[in-house]
């Protein structure tokens, strides 16, 4: 497996994991919100603009060809956000995010970071376990519109 910067040409593959895994997580959101969301946040301009901003780092995991995993992070001051952590529900728990997630690390660290945070959705009880599990510590709550309703998440920081 080899975690890479993402390309223009990874874009369908970045947004097929994310609905792949956001319907596969979030049982409480409809399809239609799932699909409406993604499309939303993933269309080809955000995306682009995500792998072309200063201070971000976007990266895939590939193994034998295939786009299996994505990450995403900024870093503004001192401080890095985890904007996005996706795995293939089929390739999760094989260490794919622990290695993006390293690797993330390393790239916004090259930005000076000095602290790591990560916001997830309440009701992502695996996203929840995978952050504790690399030394995250929950910090805060807060809440996100999604489908025209209100959201509750959880702030998790890692203090480097």
């Amino acid at each position: 497996m080899e975690i890479r910067p993402a390309a223009t040409d990874d874009r369908e593959s970045l947004r097929r994991i994310a609905r792949e895994t956001w319907h596969d997580t979030y049982e409480e959101l409809s399809d239609e919100t799932i699909d409406e969301t993604i499309d939303d946040w993933y269309g080809d301009e955000e995306l682009e603009r995500a792998l072309s901003e200063p201070g971000t780092a976007v990266l895939v995991a590939e193994d034998d060809g295939e786009v299996v995993g994505f990450a995403h992070g900024v870093v503004q001051g001192e401080e890095g956000d985890v904007l996005r952590m996706y795995v293939r529900p089929a390739r999760q728990r094989e260490g794919i995010g622990t290695a993006l997630h390293e690797r993330l690390r390393e790239d916004l660290e090259d930005f000076n970071m000095s602290l790591m945070r990560a916001i997830d959705l309440a009701s992502n009880e695996g996203g929840r376990e995978f952050y504790e599990g690399l030394g995250f510590e929950r910090t805060g709550d807060g809440e996100v519109e999604i489908g025209g309703e209100s959201r509750r998440e959880v702030v998790y920081t890692l203090e480097l």
